[in-house]
């Protein structure tokens, strides 16, 4: 028996870490990992526990074959470890925080694929990215454009993806995960 993977998409501020470091308990006590991303982005940065490691790393890493899945996105490149396979061939469910731009390239590798895109309101995502403090506000103006059209053509070519909001309370969320991987039409 194979696992399920999970890919979890959203815009940058829709709450992915957040959502994943609030459900890795009960994700757990499911059996299902959360993958620990390899990023250009040092150690310190704020934001996910990733694994930094510089361009260089990244190259030689990605030329051994180490990621299952490796994009580049916002200057910044990501791999996800090749041992998701493994985890998978055993029968592990693996939640990935993966990346809208390569979901195609995704669901090639992974046909099975759960695909869960984390919503927000454009009003709460706007105060979140005002206060990461990354962007100025014109960069953000188009940052939610781009994802109000991302997100509309997504669900125009991809009837299977599931939408989870996470606009209130970080906990119905994680039980709005929780009910989507229980049954996946649970999403919406």
């Amino acid at each position: 028996m194979s696992g399920r993977l999970i890919y979890l998409i959203g815009p940058s501020g829709s709450g992915k870490d957040s959502l994943l470091d609030a459900a890795r308990p009960r994700l757990a006590e499911r059996g299902c990992r959360i993958v620990r991303r390899v990023i250009t982005r040092s150690a310190e940065a704020v934001g996910e526990a990733a694994l930094g490691v510089s361009m260089q790393q990244f190259t030689e890493m990605q030329a051994q074959g180490a990621f299952a899945l490796s994009w580049q996105a916002n200057g910044l490149a990501y791999g996800i470890p090749r041992e998701i396979d493994d985890w998978l061939a055993a029968g592990d469910d693996v939640l990935v925080n993966g990346s809208r731009g390569h979901l195609p390239q995704t669901r090639e590798r992974y046909p099975n694929v759960l695909v869960v895109l984390l919503t927000v309101n454009e009003a709460v995502l706007r105060q979140r990215l005002l206060a990461r403090g990354r962007e100025s506000v014109a960069e953000i103006d188009q940052r939610l454009a781009r994802n109000a059209r991302f997100g509309e053509r997504l669900l125009a070519e991809d009837p299977k993806v599931h939408l989870l909001d996470n606009s209130g309370p970080l906990e119905r969320t994680v039980e709005g995960l929780l009910a989507c991987l229980d049954e996946p039409a649970a999403c919406a």
